[in-house]
């Protein structure tokens, strides 16, 4: 067997594999043997049919198959003892069909070739990485929330002119299939309609328009249940019922609430908890910047490393490369969908490739065993039995999608720590709201 590659130009090259009748000869003679002892042919004792008979019926595939796997095989490995980058899978050149009486073939295969890539992290005007500040007034309001949450419910008669007063009843309208309890607090409603609630009682039935029934109309999606094009197209009246009128008091910030938010005897004071609470936000806001760094890190890179792609070859492998082939028109389109994903994967890999920074075994397995730690955490589970934490470990890494989900998050993070030590960066410190209005100014308008 001989195995040559011409390079027709820097993005595409030829594969020709040569294979002789002493390369198959002996594989096709040990399946033909194998078949005469077991084939069940009329007139013969199993075991007992004619090689010539046995050869005449099945030669012709079994040659076809020895010659394809030993194809396949020998291709494979020469692309990777020769580490040949390519694109996409070696495509065969259409030639004449199989000549079943030949002894010698070539088989010509079409290779897309990874391109050369230069990676820069170093623009002049520096890559926006944002770290948000946490203020005394997000955790107050955090505090808050806590106190409300845990506090008890308080039922009144009736509805007083009180933001945070919680009121349950349900909503008719028979047109509209509409027929559903809830529970909002009266800042939800509009100023009009908050209007018609003051002074109302348990067991009131009055009409009221879904129309600015809510200050924010995606209301009406949880309260109503009604589809997001309704909600903001609902113009009807319905019947509410009036059914419970609640204020919610504020837990006592004692011990006991401490032990409820926090592994027993982790937090023993209101400052405390204050400061966990800010290390919390912080750990949030860091994840969400970071998130939003590597997106900007990710846009830079596909929008200014340029280089060349093996185009119609990647075309020519879209069309044949699903369950069903594409017409040249569909190619198009799918490459043109795909081109931007294609060529941040190339760029990925380099960095990874050049860096040493794909995961080993051995990192994946530390990955997983911290991620178990901290998951067993939030439950409130004990983490200090290991050998237990380890058979956990064991049984995530047999499960593919998890290994795949969990080797996914340790490159995001190896990327995300490479970018924040090698990138030039320009630091911008700002608040939560800052941050958003500058990072997703598209939501803002």
């Amino acid at each position: 067997m001989n195995i040559t590659r011409k390079q027709t130009d820097a993005l595409n090259a030829v594969v020709t594999v040569a294979i002789e009748k002493s390369d198959y000869a002996d594989k096709v003679e040990k399946v033909l043997n194998n078949y005469r002892k077991t084939a069940n042919i009329p007139g013969f004792r199993k075991g007992h049919v004619p090689a010539g008979m046995i050869k005449k019926q099945y030669g012709s595939a079994v040659k076809f198959d020895e010659i394809n796997k030993l194809l396949q095989d020998s291709l494979g490995k020469y692309l990777a003892d020769e580490k040949v980058e390519y694109l996409g899978n070696p495509l065969p050149v259409e030639k004449n069909a199989f000549d079943e009486n030949a002894d010698d073939y070539t088989f010509d295969f079409e290779l897309g070739l990874v391109p050369e890539i230069n990676i820069d992290l170093k623009p002049k005007k520096g890559l926006v990485r944002y770290e948000i500040t946490v203020d005394d007034a997000q955790v107050d309001a955090q505090i808050e929330r806590i106190g409300k949450q845990f506090g008890k419910l308080i039922a009144k008669g009736e509805v007083l002119d009180q933001d945070d007063l919680e009121i349950t009843g349900s909503f008719f309208n028979e047109e509209k299939n509409i027929d559903a309890q809830a529970t909002f607090t009266l800042n939800e409603l509009s100023k009009k309609s908050r209007k018609s609630f003051i002074g109302k009682k348990i067991g009131d039935q009055w009409q009221l328009k879904t129309k600015d029934l809510f200050s924010d109309a995606h209301s009406l999606m949880h309260y109503l249940k009604v589809s997001h094009d309704e909600a903001h197209h609902l113009d009807v009246e319905v019947t509410f019922t009036l059914e419970e009128i609640n204020v919610r008091e504020a837990a006592e910030f004692n011990q006991e609430l401490f032990d409820k938010l926090f592994p027993a005897g982790e937090v023993t004071s209101e400052e405390q908890l204050r400061e966990k609470i800010r290390e919390n936000i912080t750990v949030q806001y860091g994840s969400q910047a970071d998130q939003h760094f590597l997106n900007e890190v990710t846009d830079y890179l596909v929008d200014n490393t340029k280089f060349d792609l093996p185009v119609a070859f990647l075309k020519k492998w879209l069309r044949t490369a699903g369950e069903k082939e594409l017409s040249e028109e569909e190619a198009d389109k799918e490459f043109e969908s795909s081109e931007k994903g294609l060529r941040y994967q190339l760029i990925e890999g380099k960095i990874l490739s050049d860096n040493n920074l794909n995961p080993t075994y051995d990192e994946l397995m530390a990955y997983a065993h911290t991620n178990i730690k901290n998951q067993l955490l939030q439950y409130g589970m004990p983490t200090d039995d290991e050998q237990y934490v380890e058979g956990i470990v064991k049984r995530v890494l047999q499960n593919r999608e998890e290994v795949q989900r969990l080797n996914q998050q340790l490159v995001f993070q190896k990327l995300l720590d490479f970018y924040k030590e090698n990138a030039h960066i320009n630091l911008k410190k700002v608040t939560f709201d800052e941050f958003v209005k500058a990072a997703f100014p598209h939501e803002e308008a």
